[in-house]
């Protein structure tokens, strides 16, 4: 996956040399099969009728996991596009079968709306309340009333940096209350969990997920 760090023409052009220089299977975020992501959209009761975005997709394996379990409307979002080209050509004849959005998060413009907003790694890199009040508005407009939340970041005890950059780090009762503090809308903590992510190189990085709701259903 590719995360949203700098905004802007200088964070595309970090992401992309990320995965011009290296291969795929080199990154840290690396992971053959996506069963934290998985598993947490079990927590929220995802359903193949649903509508999923993956923010900071990259040349993550979703998509393809999600495929075969029968989803039909999934939208891979990342700023760097040398990263969901790679995702395509995994895909090869499936590739069509999902969309694909090149765009900086922090000033994308969602034309549609979703039931469930993926995210893996993308929120521990928004580390002033600006960047995060924005992630959190786009949220809003892409996401309809009655939609789950999954988010993974660093947890407390996890890296500082990633990829040369600052990341903050949550538990999860801290990643919720952040989430609440910039947005307009209050959440409500529907699962969580523990992730001890192995590196391609063998070092062990935990994350954690947590799946939220809105309280209520969120004002259109």
């Amino acid at each position: 996956m590719t995360r949203t760090a700098d905004s802007g023409e200088s964070g595309r052009r970090h992401w992309e040399s990320v995965y011009t220089e290296k291969n795929t299977a080199q990154v840290s975020w690396f992971e053959p099969t996506p069963s934290g992501s998985l598993a947490m959209l079990d927590t929220v009761g995802a359903a193949p009728s649903m509508a999923i975005i993956d923010v900071g997709a990259g040349a993550s394996r979703l998509a393809a996991a999600l495929l075969n379990r029968g989803f039909t409307d999934i939208t891979a979002l990342d700023v760097a596009d040398e990263g969901l080209a790679v995702a395509r050509r995994e895909l090869g004849s499936d590739a069509d079968k999902i969309t694909c959005v090149t765009a900086d998060l922090l000033t994308w413009s969602p034309n549609r709306r979703f039931d469930i907003w993926h995210d893996r790694a993308v929120f521990h890199f928004l580390t002033t309340p600006e960047q995060q009040r924005r992630y959190l508005q786009t949220a809003h407009t892409a996401l309809q009333p009655d939609a789950r939340l999954i988010i993974a970041t660093f947890a407390e005890d996890g890296p500082q940096q990633c990829s040369g950059l600052p990341v903050a780090r949550y538990s999860s009762s801290q990643l919720v209350d952040t989430l609440n503090a910039h947005s307009e809308t209050a959440f409500k903590l529907l699962g969580h969990r523990r992730e001890e992510h192995r590196t391609p190189w063998g070092a062990t990085q935990p994350f954690t997920w947590v799946a939220v709701g809105y309280q209520g259903q969120r004002p259109t």
